[in-house]
């Protein structure tokens, strides 16, 4: 974020309307607090330097541009000009947006969570000009209520204790950082647990069906949240073990979210998780990240089942990503907010007259019935609990039931609802959209690249292939130093933000698996150049990957993260991004560092392997058996395709493939240099741990010495 704040000695005038510090800023999220009456700086030194000239704490507000309760609060507090004078006269007032500075939001989260024991945003902290907090809270009313305080209580006491006791304060601050430190930064590299193995898989396994819901699908109680690492977790689980209840339990969440109001059934795409426990009332904001994760479950819930309701999830998910979310350049946004016109979730409701408005009679009965609209209502609203009689269109019950009594085909049925599905998505576009967090991030855009590289190989699609190279190239030519390092964020033709370590591990992981589905020497070259960069940027000498480069700002600690919460961890990705990478070359030295990183996470991931489902992937990848399978052909030859073709649809999530057409390839894998087609003919090499077994041409054959063992 810049440093525009330079007129720190003017007055700033609540009533002129004129807008505070945050007005040069690129991200949406800041701008949209450019003209609150509070004075709001973005990060940077001069708020720092203003803090400690006027000896005035910091009030810190970290957010996102689709938060629902961040909304919420600069409506109550942060338009209101009582509480911005408030603000202005106690505070130095900083805003943060947390997709943009997730090292910010990460030290400070951590904060809030071992102050309070709980987090969320938006997130208030409030810390001395040095940045050492003393007060977290999440969303923080104007009023107090139920013995809370409200921020016209809040901010009179915070100045008198600050005036009378600052000495207390800051003692206090400085304990606190003392204390956390050490916590934060996760000794865990410095006190290993034991060895990972097979074990910890089936530990990880009892815990999530322990935890698992087999009423309404998912994982513990309201709110409910996707969790697909949790569920491409268990594919993997039951690949390995053919376990039938880890099976059912993807199966039965994937039919739940897809029949829930947590999906789109007009314009497609998941909103962003459930506040009940039957995923029928959504926080109804859209996540660039969930779509993505989302689009991987799906797609290898079709290679695995063959169920055809899978692959239409993921390839309506894909449309809603490429018609809504997708620059002209071929990046992806971030969001997609829940409120429009200031009211959450108005924009995706109905009521029963206006379908009838706009459908054919005998169309809006049919979409009435399959989708659960009554005059009445299924939507409430959240606090209050009332009635609103509108609906979030859901599947009550499966299609196929509804079809028998309709005394039609699940096909037909199917013929009948997708005119008014277009005809109710006409109409709703009409309506004022949420507003688009517009900004361009290259973890999140990482993540879509593997989505849609997943999908393209299993489905047989070439143009999600193409889409996704199109997304890498971007972010290889506009979203880079000079020297090869990445950058956070695009926005406005602006690439700013030293690129953290989640935006190495998931272009890496995005650029080995466009190498996979486009076998473009490229993109394998770039993951390993990428790859190296992050090594040499990020590695802890103890094993692990910091979060931040080594050069980076320098804030309360350094934290090291391997939990799998709503994304993927940056560690839990790396590390199978090394095997894989250790694999697909041959340099044993990343397969050594990945085993660094485990042993520096095992005391962690023994405790609670469930909370490390991504992790728990790359485990087992390394426990095996997994392959490396070389084809020695011309793409263009038919042999080569058929070999391509059933590799790209099989379910073989341990498995990483190379293309060798000529003896190039040897310089990045140098065990492919005496690989060769026979005779014309291409040549199937499957290895395991570096041991190739006897080529063959056949594809059976091939797709023989892919299955364990036990069952071939």
């Amino acid at each position: 974020m810049s440093d525009t704040a330079n007129n720190k000695d003017q007055d700033y005038d609540i009533e002129s309307k004129t807008p505070n510090f945050l007005i040069n800023e690129k991200s949406p999220y800041l701008l949209q607090h450019a003209y609150n009456p509070v004075q709001w700086y973005p990060w940077g030194e001069a708020a720092f330097e203003r803090s400690k000239a006027e000896n005035k704490p910091i009030f810190l507000s970290i957010g996102y541009s689709t938060c629902h309760w961040c909304h919420v609060m600069e409506k109550e507090s942060f338009e209101d000009p009582e509480v911005a004078r408030l603000m202005n006269a106690t505070f130095i007032c900083i805003k943060v947006d947390r997709e943009e500075r997730p090292d910010i939001d990460s030290v400070y989260m951590a904060v809030c969570q071992a102050i309070t024991g709980r987090g969320g945003w938006p997130l208030t902290i409030l810390m001395t000009p040095d940045k050492e907090p003393f007060f977290a809270a999440t969303y923080i009313p104007k009023r107090s209520r139920l013995g809370n305080p409200g921020m016209l209580d809040l901010i009179p006491h915070i100045a008198k204790v600050w005036t009378q006791q600052q000495g207390e304060i800051l003692q206090t601050a400085r304990e606190l950082k003392a204390a956390l430190s050490p916590e934060m930064v996760q000794a865990s590299a410095k006190s290993p647990g034991t060895e990972l193995n097979e074990k910890t898989l089936h530990s990880g396994y009892s815990q999530l069906i322990s935890a698992f819901d087999w009423q309404a699908g998912g994982f513990g109680r309201a709110p409910k949240f996707p969790s697909p690492h949790n569920l491409t977790f268990l594919f993997r689980y039951w690949h390995r073990t053919g376990k039938l209840e880890a099976l059912q339990m993807v199966t039965k969440t994937l039919d739940a979210m897809r029949r829930g109001g947590i999906y789109d059934h007009v314009g497609f795409g998941f909103h962003r998780y459930s506040t009940d426990g039957q995923w029928l009332v959504p926080h109804f904001e859209k996540m660039l990240y969930d779509q993505a994760m989302l689009i991987m479950a799906y797609t290898e819930g079709f290679q695995v089942t063959g169920i055809e309701d899978h692959r239409r999830v993921a390839e309506e998910v894909i449309e809603y990503v490429l018609r809504d979310m997708c620059s002209a350049e071929g990046a992806f946004y971030c969001a997609e907010d829940a409120d429009s016109e200031g009211v959450e979730g108005k924009f995706y409701l109905w009521k029963k007259e206006e379908i009838y408005g706009i459908l054919p009679t005998e169309a809006a009965d049919i979409v009435c019935k399959v989708y659960d609209v009554s005059s009445e209502g299924n939507y409430k609203e959240e606090i209050s609990g009332v009635s609103t009689r509108q609906n979030i269109l859901r599947l009550a019950r499966p299609m196929q039931e509804v079809a028998q009594e309709l005394g039609l085909s699940l096909d037909e049925l199917r013929a009948k609802l997708e005119p008014s599905r277009k005809m109710l998505f006409a109409a709703r576009e009409k309506r004022v959209h949420p507003s688009k967090d517009d900004k361009v991030l290259t973890d999140w855009n990482g993540l879509m690249i593997v989505a849609l590289c997943k999908a393209s190989r299993a489905f047989e699609r070439p143009e999600y292939a193409q889409a996704a190279s199109k997304t890498a190239d971007f972010i290889l030519e506009h979203m880079s130093f000079h020297d090869g390092r990445l950058l956070h964020r695009y926005r406005d033709g602006e690439t700013s933000i030293t690129g953290f370590l989640e935006d190495y591990t998931f272009f890496v992981w995005g650029l080995i698996e466009l190498y996979q589905a486009t076998l473009e020497k490229k993109y394998l070259e770039h993951a390993l150049r990428l790859n190296s960069l992050q090594i040499l940027d990020f590695m802890d000498d103890e094993g692990g990957f910091f979060h931040t480069a080594k050069d980076s700002e320098t804030l309360l600690f350094r934290k090291k993260e391997v939990y799998d919460g709503a994304m993927p961890s940056g560690n839990s990705v790396s590390v199978l991004n090394l095997f894989r990478l250790s694999r697909l070359t041959g340099d044993t030295d990343l397969e050594e560092k990945a085993y660094a990183s485990m042993k520096a996470f095992s005391g962690q991931i023994d405790a609670m392997p469930m909370a490390y489902s991504q992790f728990l992937q790359a485990l087992d990848f390394i426990v095996g058996p997994a392959y490396e399978v070389v084809i020695a052909g011309n793409r263009k030859n038919e042999d080569t395709k058929e070999m391509l073709s059933i590799l790209a649809r099989s379910f073989l999530p341990n498995m990483v493939l190379l293309l060798k057409e000529d003896n190039s390839m040897a310089k990045l894998a140098p065990y492919t240099k005496d690989m060769t087609k026979n005779n014309g003919k291409s040549m199937a090499y499957v290895c395991q741990g570096f041991s190739c077994n006897m080529p063959t041409t056949k594809t059976s054959e091939m797709m023989k010495m892919l299955k364990p063992p036990e069952n071939r």
